[in-house]
């Protein structure tokens, strides 16, 4: 997938003939917007908050497995199956939060969506007013990995993006 998208960039370079392009690095301009970094921070603080809460029903499930598997011998069929209940809905309880805070469309993307997405559409609207005035065709992400071997230091916008962002 890299060569066939480097393939066409070239592709599509070669056809350009004079039209400007640019480069920047994602992770430069990331690591040098505090409110990115306070953003990441909040997400871990987060994340490790609910993973404690999964992690803690989990734990209670385990345990009364455990104690289950000691008392098995000394439980009736009954007591047996309420027992065997009780930890099934434990286990389906501690997976169903973990699917509610880390799911696809859990609470920790909503969170990560609501911090992230102001940062990346003023990176985006830094980026399309520099290309805008410079008239660039094209600007990649020098950070991504999209099959760039070399790219002159020269075409690398990142710092005009952080200044255009108030950031030195």
């Amino acid at each position: 997938m890299k060569k066939i998208l480097f393939t066409l960039f070239v592709l599509f370079a070669a056809q350009a003939g004079a039209q400007k392009f640019a480069l920047v690095d994602m992770e430069y301009i990331l690591k040098n917007i505090p409110s990115y970094e306070r953003a990441n921070e909040q997400l871990n603080q987060v994340s490790k908050k609910w993973q404690a809460e999964v992690d803690a029903l989990t734990s209670e499930a385990q345990t009364l497995y455990k104690n289950y598997q000691s008392e098995a011998v000394f439980l009736s069929e009954e007591q047996k199956t309420q027992r065997e209940e009780a930890i099934v809905a434990k286990e389906k309880e501690a997976a169903e939060l973990k699917k509610k805070y880390f799911g696809p469309e859990g609470e920790l993307y909503k969170k990560r969506e609501s911090l992230m997405a102001p940062i990346q559409e003023e990176i985006y609207n830094a980026v399309k007013d520099i290309s805008d005035q410079k008239g660039y065709s094209l600007i990649l992400d020098r950070a991504s990995d999209a099959g760039i071997i070399f790219a002159s230091p020269k075409i690398d916008i990142s710092n005009e993006v952080l200044t255009k962002l108030g950031y030195n």
